[in-house]
């Protein structure tokens, strides 16, 4: 074994080809999980301190800039998660050197798009602003905010990769601990720009974007230090037409993946600003609940993404079918214990955000909460499957599951919502419609190309 053989052994922190599977799964995908509930505190303490303290109007501009950075931010993401599970399937196998070369050209790749991205949108800011169909007396807030966040689209690119590749070697830890300190410092931030130096909220942003600066840079300094096998070594950066098309097969498919689920949800996004700044300022805080609630899921679907991609590239294959059925127990037990405490405690949870006397924001936001939270078992699965077909080196699948189930809510949506009987109920209701669309189609295709059965 060559160097850079040695370097990942002794490098690696978990083995996920090894030791009982239920256990090598859950003791991976904690650290993964807590890691992306903090990174959730980066989007939530701006909620939270932007709706107590600049008010209901504030509140709904955040909410809806979030949606727009989130379906940006995932073309980057998906990217990363995509050349993670080409790199862990590498590892798996012991093929080192196409492992060096995925990783110099997902960085070139990814980093190119990023920049195209940082350009894109600060050309076309207000064309984007106008197509969300946001209200006017909202348009110069929102404007702030987005101009700001968007310039920390290359540490949010940084912090992704280094973790995706972290993690594809077993180390799920150091993630934890970069998002950890800066999820406190983003919060610490917040208070200090928006509280007392009263910056309104360009503060609330330019505290996210610094936090992102320390997460990024910070571990990727890290990476470069500790972990030899992912140095970056300028005679590596060799673009060939092989290694460019494997990494767009596994990035492109997961970043469009993400975009499209992304960019449904803006589509969404768009019909509900349309219902005026209170169900705005509802959803806005509902869906922060809604993703905080579910993320351990989605986090789980791709720490398993990772353990199979491991296991399948060692060629394990019965480690692959136990660890889907023990992927599933785990998933459902969670989402039907956190569906019962959002329908329970919707009421509760909506206060965190917005004052008791804002009752019509409170009213909308439990309603939606109650329809979504009642339905978490169908988003839990569909985590699974996406996570078991881009493990499987079949990530085109995990596309198909998401144009479904995205195209199903958005078409629902804008059928039922403009009925003045039904309104934002219809934009509720079409979401786990979605859902369990795409549980059906992935299932149905699991088993009927017998790939469950055979692995």
């Amino acid at each position: 074994m060559n160097s850079w053989g040695k370097d990942l052994s002794t490098e690696m922190k978990r083995d996920l080809t090894q030791g009982n599977v239920m256990g090598t799964m859950l003791l991976f995908a904690g650290p993964m999980i807590l890691g992306n509930l903090l990174q959730q505190l980066y989007n939530v303490a701006d909620t939270l301190i932007v709706g107590r303290f600049l008010g209901a109007d504030a509140l709904a501009a955040v909410g809806s800039a979030y949606t727009l950075m989130t379906f940006l931010n995932s073309v980057q993401i998906g990217m990363c998660m995509g050349s993670g599970a080409l790199f862990s399937y590498y590892f798996g196998k012991k093929e080192f050197e196409k492992m060096k070369s995925s990783l110099h050209q997902s960085f070139l790749l990814i980093g190119s798009v990023t920049v195209v991205l940082n350009i894109l949108v600060m050309v076309f800011c207000d064309p984007m602003l106008h197509l969300l169909q946001v209200p006017a007396e909202l348009m110069e807030m929102m404007h702030t905010y987005v101009w700001i966040i968007f310039m920390g689209l290359i540490f949010v690119f940084l912090y992704n990769f280094y973790a995706f590749l972290l993690r594809a070697l077993g180390n799920s830890v150091i993630p934890l601990y970069f998002l950890g300190g800066t999820a406190l410092l983003n919060i610490a931030l917040d208070l200090l720009f928006v509280v007392v130096f009263a910056w309104g909220i360009g503060g609330a942003a330019w505290a996210t974007i610094l936090s992102q600066a320390v997460s990024g840079i910070g571990l990727g300094i890290y990476a470069g230090v500790k972990e030899p096998c992912l140095h970056l070594r300028k005679n590596y950066f060799k673009v060939t037409r092989n290694g460019v098309g494997e990494c767009l097969r596994f990035a492109a498919a997961s970043s469009v993946q993400q975009s499209v689920m992304n960019f449904g949800i803006l589509m969404v996004q768009g019909l509900v600003n349309s219902f005026g700044p209170a169900v705005m300022a509802a959803f806005a805080a509902a869906v922060k609940i809604d993703s905080f609630a579910y993320m351990p899921a989605q986090e789980f679907g791709n720490a398993f993404s990772l353990y199979i991609s491991q296991n399948y590239g060692a060629g394990k294959q019965d480690r692959v079918r136990k660890g889907m059925i023990s992927a599933v127990k785990v998933s459902m037990l969670f989402c039907i214990f956190v569906s019962v405490f959002v329908f329970v405690a919707a009421g509760n949870l909506m206060q965190l955000f917005v004052e008791r006397e804002e009752t019509e924001i409170i009213s909308v936001g439990v309603g939606y909460l109650r329809v979504e939270g009642a339905f978490y078992c169908g988003i839990g699965l569909l985590f699974l499957l996406y996570g078991y077909y881009r493990g499987m080196n079949k990530p085109e699948m995990s596309l198909v599951l998401t144009v479904i189930s995205l195209g199903t809510r958005v078409l629902l949506a804008y059928i039922l919502a403009p009925i003045p009987q039904i309104g934002v109920w219809g934009i509720w209701c079409a979401i786990p419609i979605g859902w369990f669309l795409a549980d059906l189609a992935g299932v149905l295709f699991l088993f009927s190309n017998n790939i469950f059965r055979n692995s």
